[in-house]
């Protein structure tokens, strides 16, 4: 297959890629209020309503919710029967992400000020959270890694993890993720009723305080149509993957750089930035090579034909610059000084600075997360972390002649926005 080549120089570029990255931010109506309405049985019938979405849309024959509990014995007999070579990996991937978000723990703080007056932020764990991990069409033991654990080194008291089991198949390496990780309590249970069942809570199982995870279509509108009741992490569109890179590294990595989101959705966006127009030859010659290897090559295929490109750019500085317009999920900067380059994008979720730094290590083992900001959202929001899980809670302490000095200053800006009360309460403390 021929992957589109863009340039930079080509009079029409500006529309073409404006078409390339547009992301579609009206919802889709239909999944919209059949996620809605499914959110809204579940919340009204509970159990029962949770139940016979299960059983439908699941294949299943569950007798009740309860039946859909994974006990914890059984996730622990999934991780001691794992293979060792697979268990070595899970546990490595996990020392890493736990020792790289231990870092970004927040502590509690406080400050006396001079007349006494004390003024601190307290840092506290949420006290119970949803992890949604997708069990459709594939399994995800390392979405299972990248949600806990944060969670856990926050402190959070409770995690509850929902994943479906389509005709009742129980992915074991999920299961064995969950017990490594410390997932508290698991439900096979999934799709928009089961961020229903998180958020409103049923008799078997309770309401969260925030839902995190990735998922469907169906998934992130029920997420959508419960943010406010319950906190959420982002509502995740599919994956996307920008390389940036000089004409230096083997055509192959980049071509396999690219498949590895392509891979993971028809929808996911698969972009090379070079200044080199020969390399984007030979990339798309390996890409021509590799992809009839690929097992997963029908939505590899899909994926390029529809969002991939290569595109030619008049220099690196301008291949950051375009970067920043498209605020990728991923970025790899495969170039010498990949620093230099790196000091200069603004936007991105993630950013793999090197040759060797692929961005299939950062899904698995690097140790950060691999929960991050997709369709421009990198602009504004973060990576998934500790602080997610994490409340902040402002405390104030005034002293006598704090309350005398501030009482003075919150009382004439309270009559400046004609609030007699406040500012009768600030002068009752300078009285005194």
């Amino acid at each position: 297959m021929k992957v589109r080549v863009l340039s930079t120089r080509a009079a029409g570029f500006d529309a073409e890629f404006a078409r390339l990255v547009a992301v579609d931010s009206a919802a889709d109506r239909r999944i919209d209020a059949a996620a809605a309405a499914i959110v809204d049985d579940v919340r009204g019938r509970g159990d029962a309503a949770l139940l016979e979405y299960t059983n439908r849309f699941d294949r299943m024959n569950a007798p009740s919710v309860a039946a859909l509990e994974i006990p914890a014995a059984d996730m622990r007999a999934a991780l001691e029967a794992l293979p060792v070579e697979d268990r070595a990996a899970l546990e490595a991937a996990a020392r890493r992400i736990e020792a790289f978000h231990e870092r970004q723990r927040a502590e509690s703080w406080s400050v006396t000020e001079d007349d006494g007056t004390v003024l601190g932020q307290r840092v506290t764990p949420l006290d119970r959270v949803g992890v949604y991990v997708p069990g459709g069409l594939a399994a995800y033991p390392s979405s299972v890694l990248m949600n806990v654990i944060p969670a856990q080194v926050a402190g959070v008291g409770e995690i509850v993890m929902v994943s479906p089991t389509p005709d009742g198949a129980r992915n074991p390496l999920v299961l064995a993720a969950a017990a490594l990780a410390g997932v508290t309590r698991a439900f096979a249970i999934g799709g928009a009723q089961a961020v229903a069942a998180l958020a409103h809570g049923t008799e078997t199982v309770l309401a969260v305080d925030k839902i995190v995870g990735p998922g469907n279509a169906y998934v992130a509108a029920a997420k959508r149509h419960v943010f406010g009741l319950v906190g959420i992490d982002m509502i995740a569109g599919p994956s996307e993957i920008l390389v940036i890179c000089d004409g230096g590294t083997d055509p192959d990595w980049i071509a396999m750089d690219l498949f590895s989101q392509a891979e993971h959705d028809e929808l996911a966006q698969a972009i090379l930035l070079t200044p080199d127009a020969a390399f984007v030859d030979r990339v798309q010659a390996s890409i021509d090579r590799l992809l009839p290897t690929m097992p997963r090559r029908a939505i590899i295929e899909k994926s390029l034909a529809g969002r991939g490109a290569l595109i030619v750019t008049a220099s690196l500085d301008e291949a950051c610059a375009v970067a920043n317009r498209i605020a990728p999920e991923h970025l790899e900067i495969s170039t010498d000084e990949p620093e230099r380059w790196a000091a200069l994008v603004r936007h991105a979720g993630a950013i793999f600075l090197g040759r060797h730094s692929s961005e299939s290590l950062g899904d698995y083992c690097a140790g950060p997360n691999h929960v991050l900001p997709t369709a421009r959202t990198a602009r504004f929001s973060s990576p998934l972390g500790v602080y997610d899980f994490q409340k902040r809670t402002s405390l104030i302490r005034v002293s006598p002649a704090g309350a005398r000095t501030l009482g003075q200053v919150a009382a004439r800006l309270a009559d400046g926005e004609q609030l007699p009360a406040h500012a009768a309460s600030a002068r009752y403390r300078i009285a005194r």
